[in-house]
């Protein structure tokens, strides 16, 4: 009997039993929650939303409110968003969007690199991209895995897993709601 052929084996089917548990949920898990999650109208006239930023230990780094305006024309959006962090720093960010159709969507703004794509199915929507972050003088571009809810009609909460070089740093969390 060959021990280390064996042992090997093992190893590698424990490699792939591990592996095929960490796979995350994707987007087509929730197709048939309702309220059904419908971009456009949500991000439509004013919001707000209040959220923090915890570290990679669970931390809480800052908290901060944001005061949003969307506009939709057809399939292209605008979201100005305007927020207030718990250090009295403030910052702006515009988002460009537009809906490719089949739930699907791709947004860009000023500190997004290249741009993000969106998956929608049921009461969620994914986000995938890469954001400019500016960090103690310095910008780290980091990458944000960003889920978005519909809880109700007024009510969507966001948490997205930010990581770089596939190392988590930490996540936000907020909960955004129409005025």
């Amino acid at each position: 009997m060959n021990v280390p052929l064996i042992r090997r084996a093992l190893l590698g089917a424990g490699v792939a039993f591990t592996l095929a548990g960490c796979a995350g949920p994707e987007v087509r898990d929730y197709a048939k929650e309702e309220p059904r999650l419908d971009l456009r109208a949500f991000l439509s006239g004013e919001l707000s939303a209040k959220g923090m930023f915890t570290d990679r230990a669970g931390r809480v780094v800052k908290r901060f409110t944001v005061k949003m305006v969307g506009r939709w024309d057809g399939d292209v959006g605008v979201l100005d968003e305007r927020f207030q962090y718990s250090d009295g720093s403030t910052q702006r960010r515009v988002w460009r969007l537009r809906s490719l159709g089949q739930g699907r969507y791709s947004g860009t703004a000023d500190d997004v690199i290249g741009a993000a794509e969106g998956e929608s199915a049921g009461n969620a929507l994914r986000w995938n991209y890469t954001l400019a972050l500016p960090v103690d003088g310095r910008v780290w571009n980091v990458a944000l895995d960003d889920w978005m809810f519909l809880i109700d009609e007024r009510t969507v909460l966001n948490r997205s897993a930010m990581s770089k070089f596939g190392l988590h740093l930490g996540d936000v969390t907020l909960v955004i709601t129409k005025e």
